[in-house]
C-alpha cells in the first residue's frame, strides 16, 4: 500500500506542462496598462504623469480608454496606473488594472469612486478583493492620461490565458524534482 502511494505521489510530482508564452507572467501595473491602453510610456507608474506631458493629453475627467495615474504614497511608493474601462457616472468608473488586490493579478471592471471634496478626481477609493468592496483607504490621483487613438470598442482587449490539463509522465522513483510546463494560449 505504501509503495503504491509513493508511486502515485512521484507521478503527481513530475507533471509536464508546456512552456508559458510571454503574456503568462506576473503583471505589474505599468506594463499591463501600456498593453491594454495603447499609451506608450515606460517606467514606474509614478513617472507616467510627468512623462505624458507634451506627448498625451492629460486632464481631470475620466474617459473610457484613459489611464488613471495614481500619485505615490508611503504604502504605494511607485504609484499606480489603471485603465478606465467604463465611465459609470460623474463620480464613478470601472477600472481594469494589474497588481492591485492580488500580487501580479489582473482585475477587470472594478469599481472606483471619486471621493475628493471638490469632485475633481484628485482622490479615489478603489474596489479591493480582500474587502469585497471599496474599504476605508483612499488614494491620491494625478489625473487621467488620454490614449489619443486607443481602441473605442466596448470590450477591453485582454490577453487570454488558458491552463491545459497536466499529463503525468513516467519518472524514476529516485527523481525528486518536479517538472512543470504550462500550455498558455
Amino acid at each position: 500500500m505504501f509503495a503504491r502511494f509513493v508511486a502515485v505521489a512521484a507521478a503527481l510530482m513530475t507533471l509536464t506542462i508546456a512552456a508559458p508564452k510571454a503574456e503568462a507572467k506576473f503583471w505589474q501595473c505599468a506594463p499591463y496598462a501600456r498593453l491594454i491602453s495603447g499609451i506608450d510610456i515606460r517606467g514606474n507608474a509614478l513617472t507616467w504623469w510627468n512623462q505624458a506631458a507634451g506627448k498625451y493629453d492629460r486632464g481631470t475627467a475620466p474617459k473610457k480608454g484613459a489611464v488613471m495615474s495614481f500619485a505615490a504614497t508611503g504604502k504605494m511608493r511607485y504609484g499606480h496606473v489603471a485603465m478606465v474601462s467604463k465611465v459609470i457616472g460623474e463620480r464613478e468608473v470601472l477600472l481594469t488594472h494589474a497588481n492591485w488586490s492580488r500580487r501580479g493579478g489582473i482585475e477587470t471592471d472594478v469599481r472606483a469612486v471619486d471621493v475628493s471634496e471638490k469632485g475633481d478626481w484628485s482622490r479615489v477609493k478603489v474596489w479591493f478583493a480582500a474587502n469585497g468592496g471599496l474599504g476605508t483607504s483612499s488614494f491620491p490621483v494625478n489625473g487621467f492620461i488620454y490614449a489619443n487613438g486607443a481602441p473605442e470598442a466596448d470590450e477591453v482587449a485582454l490577453p487570454k490565458v488558458t491552463i491545459a490539463a497536466a499529463t503525468p509522465v513516467p519518472v524514476a522513483p529516485t527523481e525528486r524534482a518536479a517538472a512543470f510546463t504550462l500550455n498558455l494560449e
